[in-house]
């Protein structure tokens, strides 16, 4: 009976903790670590997260940077468990306020998620550029979609 138990706790207590795995800051990472790209990403937010199918999500990138940017574009790669599923490119002004003022900024993108898109990990790769195609940072970083979706909720 003490092992039954003990294993409960256990499996509560590993429940718990993948829980509030899941709740913490998004891990960005830079495409490449000896670039000193001219923006500065400091942070992802995701709402809702996980993502739910079905419903709208919104990727806020909070970012600093060194020079005015009064244009450019955002080329976002997704990636299904390893695989590369989609690619769609932004105006970065329709994303953000141009022009960019040197200092802090976010770059937010909302979105809603097909009914029957696949639960799972996902990656996001997100590329930004200048009015004249230069990369002004690169990014990726991972998102989950969980099993909820409008579907079930009708």
């Amino acid at each position: 009976m003490e092992a039954v138990r003990f294993n409960l706790l256990a499996s509560l207590l590993l429940s718990l903790c993948l829980l509030v795995s899941l709740t913490l800051a998004t891990d960005v990472k830079y495409c490449d670590k000896n670039v000193d790209y001219d923006v500065k990403v400091k942070g992802v937010e995701i709402i809702p997260d996980p993502v739910a199918r079905g419903k709208p999500a919104t990727f806020s990138i909070s970012a600093s940077t060194g020079k005015t940017i009064t244009g450019g574009k955002m080329v976002i790669d997704v990636s299904y468990f390893g695989w590369y599923i989609h690619s769609e490119t932004h105006d970065l002004c329709g994303e953000t306020s141009c022009p960019v003022s040197t200092g802090n900024f976010v770059v937010s993108h909302s979105q809603e998620l097909p009914g029957f898109t696949p639960p799972g990990s996902y990656s996001l790769k997100m590329k930004m550029y200048d009015a004249n195609k230069n990369e002004l940072t690169c990014i990726g970083f991972d998102f989950y979609i969980g099993f909820a979706s409008s579907v079930a909720d009708s």
